[in-house]
């Protein structure tokens, strides 16, 4: 059984990459757009049956999320389909702007992802306090209202940060996985003081800061090949480095690091309340889209709002 499902895992893994792969591979920004819009859709689909709205009502949840992403891409001037053009030198920094206009060389207003940064600092301390007791009491309706507004602002943010090259986006998911492996076997090797055992058992302290060790390390060597090899953009962590100096890239690192675990405790949270092991089946031998995902729906905004923090 177990041989079978790692089968299973790496055969998705490989059909996923191959897909991935090929939207990256187009200068146009439509086949990438197309595909995160298509899994973020699945996304809200499987938000909506953890949130006790099975049937037709994930089905126009995963609807409503695909039409707030195309519609809020819109309104923003996101260049969703069409391919812009971006000075992404390595001289490009960070400019603050006012909250009605985008960071220099960026496309979203600033204020959207400080509205997302007040939603998940503020909403995730309340969701992992009292979520445990009053997840369920809050009506589905709302509670699908949130997920959506959540997904269309990290699909928002996804494709931002495509737009500014490959590199830099390749850096901001990077993050993400580096903290969860270093979390992975940090907490295998030294976990003992348990992190939130009502909502995800396995969470230790000591696999959250070798997390943060881990995503540290990628820093160092992400800067070092900015520098020294052929890039299409800054990274993320030369912006942060130009902009904040490296004790503020660190400080910021740390904030993102902490909030990919909030993202991914929130899941586990309503996966728990649900009764479910998975989001779904969607992905044989990973579960759904949304355990793939979950530790990217914050730090992808929030990413964003770190940068408008960078002075030139």
């Amino acid at each position: 059984r177990t041989l079978n499902m790692l089968k299973q895992r790496v055969i998705t893994a490989l059909i996923l990459a191959a897909i991935l792969l090929a939207s990256l591979s187009s200068e146009a920004n439509w086949p990438f757009s197309a595909l995160t819009l298509v899994f973020i859709s699945a996304a809200g689909w499987e938000w909506s049956r953890l949130n006790e709205a099975p049937g037709v009502r994930a089905w126009l949840t995963g609807a409503a999320v695909a039409g707030g992403c195309v519609y809020a891409a819109q309104v923003v001037g996101l260049p969703v389909w069409a391919q812009a053009v971006v000075d992404n030198g390595l001289n490009v920094h960070p400019h603050v702007h006012g909250l009605g206009l985008p960071l220099a060389g960026f496309h979203v207003a600033t204020g959207v992802w400080a509205f997302a940064t007040l939603v998940w600092v503020l909403g995730g301390a309340a969701v992992l306090r009292y979520g445990s007791t009053h997840w369920r009491q809050v009506p589905e309706f709302w509670r699908r209202l949130l997920g959506l507004a959540l997904l269309v602002m990290a699909w928002l943010a996804l494709v931002e940060s495509k737009a500014q090259g490959l590199n830099f986006l390749l850096s901001v998911l990077c993050l993400v996985w580096a903290a969860d492996i270093g979390a992975y076997f940090g907490g295998k090797a030294f976990g003992r003081r348990k992190l939130a055992p009502s909502i995800s058992p396995g969470k230790s302290w000591e696999g959250v800061w070798s997390g943060m060790v881990a995503v540290c390390v990628l820093a160092a060597l992400w800067i070092w090949a900015d520098a020294n090899l052929g890039v299409d953009s800054p990274s993320l962590y030369s912006r942060l480095w130009m902009g904040l100096g490296p004790l503020g890239m660190l400080l910021a690192l740390a904030f993102l690091v902490a909030m990919s675990v909030v993202g991914d405790l929130f899941e586990s949270l309503v996966k728990r309340q649900a009764g479910v092991k998975d989001s779904s089946q969607l992905l044989p031998g990973h579960g759904g889209v949304l355990d793939r995902i979950d530790a990217l729906l914050p730090t992808l905004p929030l990413t964003l709002a770190v940068l408008t923090l960078c002075h030139a």
